[in-house]
């Protein structure tokens, strides 16, 4: 039986440690001595997971919900908390100062186990409907009272996912191939298709190698998908792929992976997480027209208004997830569903094919469902037409795909590249919060305001911690300390002086600002001070690119 202990002294050992090949190394040596039913909770823990990534996080813990159990544990004065809030670079290290200043009852018990740990996760992810709220806090409280102040730190870091050590999953799947003994290719191909660091390291562990090549497509398991690298315009993305290309719609919903077998239908978001039951429309669809009765595509899902024109997706958000009067929200909400790929049709993988391939399958496969909007380009004007075009019909912008290219899962490869058109506005910070982590001791997710052109009044519109060097949050700190007008125990208000500008993705309602509308992933470009705040973007300008859909 190992001792949750013992991971977390592998935390701060990796903590400590700046060498890749040092932290593999001690990654190896701590799961070569688990036991084999702790491998994959192990695994998962060590990159602060407490389930597969096909989960998401069903444990549902907040910070907010993490200190207010530890508050229950600990005995700690209001100015010493506010001070830990200051001190501290992460929740771990605020809870562990905690427990080292407050005295704790009861008395401690016997150490925690490994799997006790794992135990009581999976029992806080399946506590649901009324009361669950108390009984989550209770199940939490169970594990502090047994923890030392080291065992606290990592409790809290997993109950919210943020281990800040080091270990990515890239550099836990050398560290399970060094403690294998197997091939780093197998490994990460295995994690590929599984989607699931912990299964990956029990068989490799427990099996070996012949077992990993073993792994293959497995209908209703979802892919870790394909992703996207950045190009600022049409001519460079042709500049970067350097080969024949495609350019498609890039639309504003939700990307799916759809997995048929059968009668039976699977629908997975982008993080792997299962949606089936949120668009029962698109289920029967798929079984309506997809020709292959075992399959695995991948395609785009939009909100779309009465005259069938794209909605943003903070629309499409009231589908997702939802279990109950899904038939209701269908009238409410139509969506439609766009096809972009396949990966698996009737036996056949299509993953290690090139892309033009694939889409050849794929219109075989599709029946009457919508592919995305698709060019082949001979030229940047082309392609820049194109693009006009998809900006035009409601759409984000452009994807540009290289003809050639396989399907590389889980790898943010060259061979693929987004293409949206970049609109900045002008806004005053007004307020910013103490960071974690990187950011500790220095003022960050900066809140960004904009005017009201009628009463002159700021409304915020958004918050963000994107675009600054660490030199440049150095000194932004600086700068927003000598403007200070109030402070709580994390935000810091200052005088509307600091004039930023803003890029950011699209514009969408906020029930949360008085001013209505938000914006989706803002990042500073640069800051404006040649500009007064008086001449600062105004929220009717916000207002309007909404309308036009940006």
């Amino acid at each position: 039986m190992s001792l949750f202990l013992q991971l977390a002294q592998l935390g701060e050992r990796l903590e400590a440690t700046s060498s890749r090949k040092s932290m593999a190394s001690l990654v190896a040596d701590y799961l070569t001595g688990l036991a084999p039913s702790e491998i994959a909770p192990a695994a998962r823990m060590i990159i602060g997971r407490a389930f597969p990534e096909t989960r998401g996080r069903p444990l549902k813990l907040s910070g907010a919900a993490v200190a207010r159990v530890v508050e229950g544990v600990v005995e700690t004065t209001a100015a010493q908390r506010q001070e830990i809030a200051r001190e501290a670079v992460d929740i771990g290290q605020s809870v562990q100062m905690l427990f080292e200043q407050g005295m704790r009852e009861p008395a401690r018990q016997r150490p925690l186990s490994l799997e006790e740990v794992w135990q009581t996760f999976q029992e806080i992810a399946a506590a649901a409907g009324p009361g669950s709220r108390q009984r989550k806090d209770r199940l939490l409280q169970s594990l502090f009272q047994r923890s030392c102040a080291l065992e606290a730190k990592y409790l809290a870091k997993l109950s919210v996912g943020e281990m800040r050590h080091g270990v990515s999953e890239g550099l836990l799947l050398d560290s399970i191939a060094l403690a294998a003994g197997v091939p780093r290719r197998l490994v990460r191909r295995a994690n590929m298709l599984t989607g699931d660091v912990g299964q990956v390291a029990g068989v490799a562990l427990q099996q070996g190698g012949e077992a990993l090549e073993r792994i293959a497509v497995t209908l209703g398991q979802p892919i870790k998908p394909m992703l996207a690298q950045t190009a600022s315009s049409v001519e460079e993305a042709m500049m970067m792929l350097r080969s024949e290309l495609a350019l498609e719609y890039k639309l504003d919903g939700a990307r799916v992976q759809i997995h048929r077998s059968g009668q039976r239908v699977w629908l997975f978001s982008r993080h792997l997480a299962d949606m089936t039951v949120s668009l029962p429309e698109v289920q029967e669809e798929i079984l309506r027209e997809v020709s292959p009765q075992r399959a695995i595509l991948e395609g785009e899902v939009i909100a779309i208004a009465t005259d069938g024109r794209p909605k943003p997706f903070q629309h499409l958000m009231r589908r997702l997830g939802r279990v109950h009067e899904v038939r209701a929200l269908q009238q409410q909400m139509p969506v439609k569903l766009y096809l972009f790929d396949i990966l698996y049709a009737d036996g056949e993988s299509w993953i290690d094919r090139p892309y033009r391939d694939r889409v050849k399958a794929l219109q075989r496969a599709c029946g009457s469902i919508s592919l995305v909007e698709r060019l082949l380009p001979s030229s940047v004007r082309d392609g820049e037409a194109f693009l006009s075009a998809a900006r035009t019909a409601g759409h984000e912008g452009l994807m540009a795909k290289a003809l050639g290219s396989r399907y590389s899962p889980g790898a943010r490869g060259r061979y693929w590249l987004k293409i949206k058109p970049t609109i900045t506005l002008d806004l005053v910070i007004v307020g910013a919060e103490w960071g974690y982590g990187r950011r500790h001791g220095w003022l960050s997710n900066y809140h960004l305001a904009a005017r009201d052109e009628e009463s002159g009044d700021l409304f915020e519109v958004g918050k963000t911690f994107k675009g600054l060097t660490d030199r440049e949050f150095e000194e932004m700190t600086e700068l927003l300390l000598k403007l200070r007008v109030g402070e709580t125990q994390q935000l810091v208000t200052v005088r509307p002086e600091v004039v930023v500008e803003v890029a950011f993705n699209g514009v969408q309602d906020s029930p949360q600002y008085p001013s209505g509308v938000a914006l989706r992933f803002a990042r500073i470009v640069r800051l404006r001070p040649d500009k007064p705040a008086e001449e600062a973007d105004t929220i009717q300008t916000l207002r309007t690119l909404q309308l036009t859909g940006h």
